[in-house]
C-alpha cells in the first residue's frame, strides 16, 4: 500500500510548522510526505507523480501483485502491521 501524506497550504509562510511535523509523522509510519499549495497548484500534480511512481516502484519490485483482484498485496507485505 502506497500512502502519501499531504501538507497543504505551502504558500503561507507564516504557517510552516507543518512541515516539521508532517515529515517527522510521515518518516515514522512509513508514508511519503509532500507539501502542495491548492492556491498556487504548486506541487499537486508532482504528488500524483510521486505516487504512481512509489506504485510501479513496489509492482517492480514483485510486493504489489497486479493480478489479485483484492488489494493486490502479497499477504507478507502487511502481516502485523498496523494501519492508522
Amino acid at each position: 500500500m502506497v500512502i502519501m501524506l499531504i501538507g497543504n497550504k505551502s504558500d503561507l509562510e507564516s504557517r510552516r510548522d507543518v512541515k516539521r511535523e508532517g515529515e517527522a509523522f510521515a518518516r515514522e509510519h512509513g508514508l511519503i510526505f509532500m507539501e502542495t499549495s491548492a492556491k498556487t497548484a504548486c506541487n499537486v500534480e508532482e504528488a500524483f507523480i510521486n505516487t504512481a511512481k512509489e506504485i510501479y516502484r513496489k509492482i517492480q519490485q514483485g510486493l504489489f501483485d497486479v493480478h489479485n483482484e483484492g488489494w493486490g498485496e502479497h499477504s507478507h507485505v502487511w502481516s502485523g502491521a498496523s494501519i492508522i
